[in-house]
């Protein structure tokens, strides 16, 4: 199987493990991957169970496209946070129930939870309305996403992007968690938020481990690997 091929075979799967997770129905939500000629897109109204890899469309920058099928109606958000944000190549979108929930009243997630952190900053934000497919919703998932690897789109859904498949579709399940929570923990009232001094500890930490391989702050780890070293 060719790279190419493999890679359309992998996002197939992909946009198939994101309605069995839950975070997608039917045939809302998109992905794209940056690829050499542009990026490959998933095609509009198809349903995932039927999707083949030939279906998908590969896109260039200047919007043309190639394929039997059209390219999805976001196809815009796509392509601009792709071009603009060459520290990843996978743009996800989904309509996730309990993001897509915040995102109806325009709610951004705050701090609540330290795990708000999996998207580069102290918030997650949620994205002005537009009307879907326009460029006037790409420009705003882009200021949205300045600093960010998620954000929220007003009464629509979120978007999560990653260096792989894998770690975007990741980020789009744990946005959906936080959201849940989020939306559970309102029921008691607002929650206490994280000061940006803790998150600024929280995010360096997330850095420093990448998330999983690094020392702990106080670098008790570090301490221990020289000793056994010695």
């Amino acid at each position: 199987m060719s790279d190419t091929m493999q890679l359309r075979q992998e996002m197939v799967e992909t946009c198939r493990k994101m309605n069995a997770s839950g975070i997608n129905q039917g045939t809302s939500g998109n992905l794209s991957v940056r690829n050499a000629e542009g990026f490959l897109i998933t095609p509009t109204s198809l349903p995932y169970d039927l999707m083949q890899p030939e279906d998908l469309i590969q896109m260039k920058f200047s919007g043309e496209y190639e394929g039997a099928r059209r390219p999805s109606s976001e196809w815009r958000f796509h392509r601009d946070i792709l071009k603009a944000r060459q520290d990843i190549d996978v743009v996800l979108h989904c309509h996730s129930v309990y993001a897509t929930t915040l995102a109806c009243h325009h709610k951004t997630i705050p701090s609540f939870h330290y795990m708000t952190g999996v998207a580069g900053g102290t918030t997650i934000r949620c994205a002005k309305y537009a009307t879907f497919g326009t460029q006037a919703l790409s420009d705003n998932a882009l200021e949205a996403l300045q600093d960010r690897l998620a954000c929220l789109l007003g009464q629509h859904g979120q978007i999560s992007l990653g260096k792989t498949l894998s770690s975007a579709l990741w980020l789009a399940i744990e946005v959906e968690t936080l959201a849940r929570l989020y939306v559970q923990a309102l029921t008691l009232g607002e929650p206490p938020i994280l000061s940006d001094e803790e998150m600024g500890r929280v995010l360096q930490q997330m850095k420093n481990m990448s998330y999983g391989l690094a020392p702990d702050l106080e670098g008790v780890n570090d301490t221990a690997r020289a000793a056994n070293a010695s």
